[in-house]
């Protein structure tokens, strides 16, 4: 069964569609929602960290930048959502092609904290300098207009819709990595200057991947706030890098499957546990180093290693 879901995109899709619904059924319908949502933002991450082999500590700026620009636009030009959504999304994916095209000329832990450094700029951006497009401190509260029967506002046609987004990026995802863009994307992480020796542009298929990153992360920065009908700075904020690395180590990275299950397997525990556990925070540490000595390829690799 495993080894099938693997082959076919199709089942997989069809298995994610039917797990995350009978999930709803035993909690509710909004509570899913956050979970699809974030396990959209895991599997932008996945291609930087799973496919290209990078780690980067700053994919909380493209979440804001996605936020941010979906929420402001409903503020300052219209409410509509999906008009909304765009503007979220080519917010950031332009600061991913800008920021981008520095950010990949470097690798290692030069990589990982400019991300971080980049994402601590942002969020300074969005706190101090310009309140008055940001609200500050306080965020912003937006509204979105309904068009008949598409209700963003409505608990069930907004389920539907980001269950709709997971299954797209899924499939979007899935092809990039199974095309021969992302056969040569696995060389590059494998040995980047023996693929440069043989002729090809690694910056440029790195650039494009990472960029293709920061718009997912976008776009589930846009569902996010129109989820919650509001943005904060907690939705740029550098501190919550951990909550997408911990989700992809632990789902296991570089497999689409492995992203969903770890970013479900993540909202369980934080949504769950800490009804029980006061310091669930240590429960995840114990966790993360349980999966990094034993379970070095996620749950999703142990079961199809089984």
């Amino acid at each position: 069964m495993i080894s099938k879901l693997e082959k076919s995109p199709a089942l997989t899709l069809i298995v994610i569609a039917v797990g995350f619904t009978i999930f709803a059924y035993f909690t509710s319908f909004p509570k899913i929602t956050d979970f699809m949502i974030f396990c959209v933002f895991v599997l932008g991450f996945d291609l930087i960290y799973g496919h290209m082999g990078h780690l980067s500590f700053g994919p909380m700026l493209y979440l804001g930048a996605g936020s941010y620009g979906t929420a402001m636009f409903a503020y300052f030009v219209s409410p509509d959502p999906f008009l909304a959504i765009g503007c979220g999304i080519l917010t950031a994916g332009i600061l991913g092609l800008v920021l981008g095209a520095v950010v990949v000329k470097t690798s290692g832990a030069a990589f990982a904290l400019l991300n971080l450094a980049l994402n601590e700029v942002g969020a300074f951006m969005v706190l101090v300098p310009f309140p008055e497009w940001t609200g500050g401190e306080d965020g912003l509260s937006v509204y979105f207009e309904s068009y008949g029967f598409i209700d963003v506002n409505n608990p069930m046609f907004w389920y539907s819709f980001c269950l709709v987004s997971l299954l797209l990026v899924c499939y979007i995802v899935t092809r990039f990595v199974r095309s021969p863009y992302g056969i040569f994307l696995k060389a590059t992480k494998e040995n980047e200057i023996r693929v440069k020796f043989l002729g090809y542009n690694t910056y440029a298929y790195k650039l494009v991947t990472f960029v293709l990153s920061c718009i997912i992360a976008g776009f589930a920065g846009a569902l996010s706030t129109i989820n919650l009908s509001y943005t904060s700075p907690s939705l740029i904020d550098p501190t919550r890098n951990v909550e997408v690395i911990f989700a992809s180590l632990m789902g296991g990275a570089g497999n689409v499957i492995g992203a969903v299950i770890g970013g479900t397997a993540y909202m369980t525990i934080s949504n769950y546990l800490a009804r029980y556990i006061i310091r669930w925070e240590m429960f995840l540490g114990v966790a993360l180093l349980i999966f990094a000595f034993k379970f070095r390829k996620g749950i999703w690799g142990y079961l199809a290693k089984a």
